[in-house]
């Protein structure tokens, strides 16, 4: 058996959608570890949408600025070791499994069960302090409060992005309610970054006020198409950005606000320009030009809602071919209600997995597919149609590491 598949083996043994929030375990076993997150300089992003751009552009402009840099992210597309990165490289499958080894058996001889997230955030500090990143750029899992990245007790700076309503039998059913887990990164003295028209701001804020936390509010930003470029317009500034997007103004607004905070600290940064061209995050309104095919990993209503607005902005004039589905725990009515219209082709993506959404679940479903289906769907539709594949990223996940990408992509 490789090392990878001795990787999934122990992580999947937790329950691959087991969460156990609280801060007990993951304290346990970094304590036996002597703390080593508290060695790290960590940037903190939490938020119900935009915080894997927000964490990417961050990352790429430290990047581009000559920094060793750590980036933690969930969940992964393909395999576990894309959540965890220097550089944007993911970390090999050699230390992979020597880490995961160490840590299960660390938490097994002293009684610590550990999720499979809590072992992937151990393994990531000890990565991180390992190989001497500069800095951490780390998103939360889900919430904030009790995830097991907020062990960290003295962030460089907290980042709160959009918040709407997700995961609402964990975090609560208001956005007050989600606001106040989201705003459970915040610390004492901490800078904390917010937009002044996040629906979460007045709870946001009463915590930052709290804890003696002065609140940062980016430059309001927009996008315009101009030459055939994708650009940020940001105060005085302007950029062009790799990242396709209405809602990606509002993300780099926070990732550049992040970076003058960091200038005040005396770091240095340059190459912005570069980095706001070069940045990645793949599956989030990924445009494959070419084949006339996007991708993107929204899943809830206020993501279809940003899908939508963007798709009207970008393709106005494409007929639209949706390939969706959906956890069951999510609220895929309104997503659809949010998204689709009575003139788009949708079809149901069939994973073979209960957890999530069937084809009666989807409403005006042309049809239910597996992934031959999609790829004959790929193959024989008409070049000027969009192909919009979207819902949840596990799915998504799952169709790229079944079709080889060079054959339906590039």
């Amino acid at each position: 058996m490789s090392k990878y598949l001795e990787i999934e083996k122990i992580l999947l043994k937790q329950g691959k959608f087991h969460i156990s929030l609280g801060l007990e375990r993951i304290e346990k076993i970094l304590s036996l570890l002597n703390y080593l997150q508290n060695r790290l300089k960590i940037i903190h992003v939490a938020g119900t949408n935009g915080k894997g751009s927000t964490c990417a552009i961050i990352n790429q402009i430290l990047v581009e600025s000559g920094y060793k840099v750590g980036l933690y992210t969930s969940p992964h597309l393909i395999k576990y070791n894309e959540r965890i990165k220097i550089n944007n490289l993911p970390i090999n499958d050699e230390d992979f499994y020597e880490l995961v080894i160490s840590i299960s058996d660390l938490a097994e001889k002293n009684n610590i069960r550990l999720t499979e997230f809590e072992i992937l955030t151990a393994v990531m500090f000890k990565y991180f302090c390992d190989e001497k990143v500069d800095f951490a750029v780390i998103e939360v899992g889900l919430g904030g409060r009790f995830d097991a990245t907020n062990i960290i007790k003295m962030p460089l700076i907290s980042v709160i992005t959009s918040i709407s309503k997700d995961h609402t039998e964990r975090l609560g059913n208001t956005v007050d309610k989600i606001s106040f887990e989201k705003g459970g990164i915040i610390k004492k003295n901490c800078p904390v970054i917010i937009d002044k028209d996040n629906q979460g701001i007045k709870v946001i804020t009463e915590i930052a006020e709290k804890n003696n936390s002065k609140i940062y509010y980016p430059n309001l930003s927009k996008i315009i198409l101009k030459d055939n470029k994708n650009i940020i317009i940001n105060g005085n500034n302007s950029y062009e950005l790799n990242l396709l997007g209405l809602n990606q103004a509002q993300n780099a607004s926070l990732a550049l606000c992040a970076v003058e905070i960091l200038k005040e600290k005396g770091i240095k940064i340059n190459n912005i320009e570069k980095a706001l061209e070069s940045v990645k995050w793949s599956c989030r309104f990924e445009y494959f030009k070419e084949k006339n095919i996007l991708i993107d990993g929204c899943h809830n209503p206020d993501g279809a809602k940003i899908l939508k607005e963007n798709l009207d902005f970008y393709f106005p004039e494409k007929k639209r071919i949706f390939v969706y589905t959906n956890l069951k725990n999510k609220d895929y009515k309104q997503f659809q209600k949010n998204l689709f219209e009575k003139d788009d082709k949708i079809y149901h993506y069939d994973t073979k997995d209960d957890k999530f959404i069937n084809k009666n679940d989807v409403k005006n479903c042309d049809e239910s597919i597996d992934i031959k289906g999609l790829g004959s769907l790929i193959k024989n539709k008409n070049k000027k149609d969009l192909l919009i594949i979207c819902g949840s990223l596990y799915a998504i996940g799952d169709i790229l590491s079944k079709i080889e990408l060079c054959s339906w992509i590039k």
